[in-house]
């Protein structure tokens, strides 16, 4: 066996090249089951971004269900999610080009169903006697005006809209009940995300598909609803977070009782539509997923007994469930296998894995594996993360030198940090440095509490726990304190700029379509998040001055340390405005700053020349600034004021 080589870290061969990263996966999402048949929606770098319906066949055959000219991906709160849904052959789908809804007959070409330019759809759920789909419509045709949603049914023949629920700001999860004959969904108003407060909703539906006897049943402006479900004998199932963590409960005869009280989460964050953490083998057994600090598993659970099950799985990831009598298909990953569509036989307990994001798998040895931490915080608290320790079988670093650190920071604030593996992160642990994966106080899976740290602490308690993270790390020897750097997206790129403009802990940071300005954010995002900052900063306009004193581009002064940035020009979220005025003022102030733009990206890159471009652009950032040479050729990036 060949000696490693002593190797300064970040100077390491890696095979985990940015090509690789870009174009050796595919993100997989949104998976479904249809009799024999399941499907996924796979989002392929290589094809810039676009995403593909795929059906797995019970043989293990795969097809692409969409043709070439498609891509199936809906807008509704620019996020998007539910954006297909199939039942016995035939498949609906939210085209990206034009947030029109298709339907695609097996062996036919896909043909319209909605002409409404300036609508989107989205959560799309068949009512198949009716002949209609029942969809989120999210309408932008006033122009200037807020987009008004509705929750709407469009007859599969004519196209025909109807108005089922209107008056909320947003809706999510329509959902049938067995025999057609009540609806129930969510609802939710500004300021609220729907991690805040949600109401569940319940409605009789006439013969004709109209709704009667409207009612909430549960939730409000404090208690956070989250995927209602149907069971096969029609009662009611939903996860509910009014306990202090997101946990399942059944209606009956008018009130909620919870199926199986744990300090643990059945939920997420409905960043996106058609989530599913949970789904029905039978009238009775309920195949679920739930999370303790940071690890989900799978159990199931009989409804009538009350007796659980917990299933040994491989995995500490999961996500999208759905189930039928025989099999349960979920999202599953792990840090030694990235997502991939798992089949679960439910007899026999045995798991197969129909498709893989990851091309090539990563041999364990070259993996670094998530190790949860704790670590104290500000006000005798404890924050959480993940931390991933250099890993190369090829590559060692010279006696006495510790690696540098890369403060990852999630693009929440209400998210999480994930064990699974991932290419991403692999990228720059096989090169020598150390990472850890932050979940600050504000992330879910521990609890509305911990959710609720952030509110009215965005920019400080984000902040406090990413620096403390990673000054416990390096106090505890596993990390180079004078090569600490940090980086993020969306809101992590704000954590970031917070992080180098407020605190002088990090000696480089990447931000990723990063807040700059929060008044810009409180006056000029989407619908969706348009009023999110009133939590978690304040009321505005009365709080003016919390959003001036947080925002990173009103406290220049602090900016000492070289920042990157990069960001789409398309993207609507985090509009290129942020980035390019907080640029121009660092440039004009001397600080080392470069800035990366990209014609056709949105909020979140999708093409694999631009994810290919900012890996290289951001390794070759920190070689210049922490002083090692890179193993091989890397394209050159423009740092002014070094």
């Amino acid at each position: 066996m060949n000696a490693r080589r002593r190797v300064p870290y970040g100077s390491w061969t890696s095979p985990i090249s940015p090509e690789i990263v870009a174009g050796a996966s595919v993100a997989l999402s949104q998976v479904s089951i249809d009799g024999d048949d399941t499907y996924w929606i796979e989002t392929r770098p290589l094809e810039n971004g676009r995403s593909v319906l795929v059906r797995g066949r019970a043989g293990g055959s795969m097809e692409d269900v969409t043709p070439s000219e498609f891509n199936v991906r809906s807008r509704v709160h620019e996020y998007g999610g539910g954006a297909y849904a199939a039942r016995r052959g035939l498949v609906l789908f939210t085209n990206a080009s034009d947030q029109q809804i298709y339907r695609q007959d097996p062996g036919t070409p896909p043909r319209a169903v909605t002409a409404s330019p300036g609508r989107r759809f989205a959560d799309l759920a068949i009512d198949a006697p009716r002949c209609r789909v029942i969809a989120v419509r999210e309408d932008h045709s006033a122009g200037g005006a807020e987009a008004a949603n509705a929750l709407v049914s469009v007859h599969l023949d004519t196209g025909a809209e109807r108005v089922l629920a209107s008056g909320h700001d947003f809706y999510s999860s329509p959902r049938t009940s067995p025999d057609g004959a009540q609806l129930a969904w969510l609802a939710w108003n500004h300021p609220n995300m729907p991690w805040d407060g949600t109401e569940l909703w319940l409605a009789d539906v006439a013969q004709d598909g109209s709704v009667l006897r409207s009612r909430r049943v549960a939730g409000g402006g404090d208690e956070s609803i989250f995927q209602p479900e149907w069971s096969a004998d029609g009662t009611l199932v939903f996860v509910s977070d009014r306990s202090g963590w997101w946990n399942l409960y059944r209606l009956r005869d008018g009130r909620s009782e919870p199926l199986w009280a744990q300090n643990a989460e059945f939920g997420a964050p409905q960043w996106v539509l058609g989530m599913s953490k949970y789904a029905f083998q039978s009238a009775r057994r309920v195949i679920c997923a739930f999370t303790r600090h940071g690890i989900w598993r799978l159990a199931r659970l009989d409804t009538g007994t009350g007796r659980v099950e917990e299933i040994d799985l491989p995995y500490t990831s999961i996500d999208s469930v759905r189930a039928s009598a025989e099999r349960a298909v979920f999202l599953g990953g792990s840090p030694l296998e990235a997502d991939s569509v798992v089949s679960l036989d439910l007899a026999t307990m045995r798991p197969s894995v129909l498709r893989r994001s990851l091309f090539t798998p990563l041999p364990p040895e070259r993996c670094s594996v998530a190790e949860p931490v704790e670590f104290p915080t500000e006000a005798g608290l404890t924050a959480h993360g993940l931390f991933y320790a250099p890993a190369n079988p090829e590559c060692e670093a010279p006696r006495g030198e510790k690696p540098p650190l890369l403060v990852s920071v999630h693009g929440g604030p209400a998210a999480a940090a994930s064990s699974t593996l991932r290419l991403a992160l692999q990228f720059w642990t096989s090169r020598g440095f150390a990472v850890l994966d932050v979940n600050y106080g504000g992330s879910t899976g521990y609890g509305r509490g911990y959710r609720k740290r952030l509110e009215g602490a965005w920019g400080i308690v984000d902040v406090d726990d990413s620096v403390n993270g990673a000054l416990s790390l390096a106090r505890e020897g596993r990390v180079d304190s004078a090569r600490l750097a940090i980086h993020g997206g969306s809101a992590g790129g704000y954590t970031v700029l917070c992080a180098l403009a407020f605190r002088d802990v990090f000696h480089a940071g990447a931000s990723y379509f990063g807040v700059s300005d929060l008044l810009v954010l409180a006056t000029d995002t989407h619908k969706f998040e348009s009023r999110y900052t009133e939590r978690l900063v304040g009321p505005f306009p009365e709080r003016k001055d919390l959003y001036e004193s947080r925002s990173p581009l009103s406290h220049l002064d602090g900016f000492t340390r070289p920042v990157i940035f990069f960001q789409g020009l398309d993207d609507k979220v985090v509009p290129p405005s942020q980035s390019e005025r907080i640029v121009e003022a660092l440039r004009r102030k001397g600080v080392p700053v470069a800035y990366l733009a990209f014609e056709g990206e949105e909020h979140g890159f999708r093409k694999a020349q631009t994810i290919r471009r900012a890996y290289e652009a951001e390794l070759y950032f920190y070689g210049r600034i922490f002083g090692f040479e890179l193993p091989g050729p890397v394209e050159p990036v423009t740092i002014e004021n070094l």
